[in-house]
């Protein structure tokens, strides 16, 4: 039960946190245990950043938060940029498949292609790609 659980909890996207929660919440009181507990992790989260969503519209132009944000870019760079590259080497990005991930992002970038296009092609290729495999296999 213990391992059906852990597969479900790793196959949701979020934090340990999230994950752990869902697996109490489902193992104390069933599906509302899971749900109620995932609102109390995400709930606090998201009220936090709607606050500050709000605040921030009345404070958008001054210059003071305009040098702050300018300021904060390069970190936010390097806190998206460290998983990102952390991703790569998990994803085993190599000379011969570093043109998909380059491809995407100029795509995205440049021609305006939505990600979501790119998400859903991604699936079809892996659909065909695994049953060709499998197919290879078989004969």
């Amino acid at each position: 039960e213990f391992m059906d659980m852990l597969a479900i909890a790793q196959s949701m996207p979020g934090p340990i946190a999230l994950n752990t929660s869902l697996f109490v919440g489902n193992k104390r009181m069933g599906f509302k245990g899971s749900l109620f507990s995932g609102l109390g992790i995400i709930l606090p989260s998201f009220l936090v950043i709607l606050l500050i969503a709000i605040f921030f519209v009345q404070f958008k132009d001054n210059p003071v938060v305009e040098r702050i944000f300018k300021g904060i870019r390069p970190a936010v760079v390097a806190l998206i940029a460290a998983p990102l590259l952390g991703l790569g080497r998990s994803a085993r990005i190599s000379l011969k498949n570093v043109w998909i991930p380059v491809a995407v992002a100029l795509s995205v970038s440049l021609a305006g292609v939505s990600p979501v296009y790119i998400v859903l092609a991604a699936i079809l290729l892996g659909i065909l790609h695994f049953a060709h495999v499998k197919r290879k296999i078989k004969s």
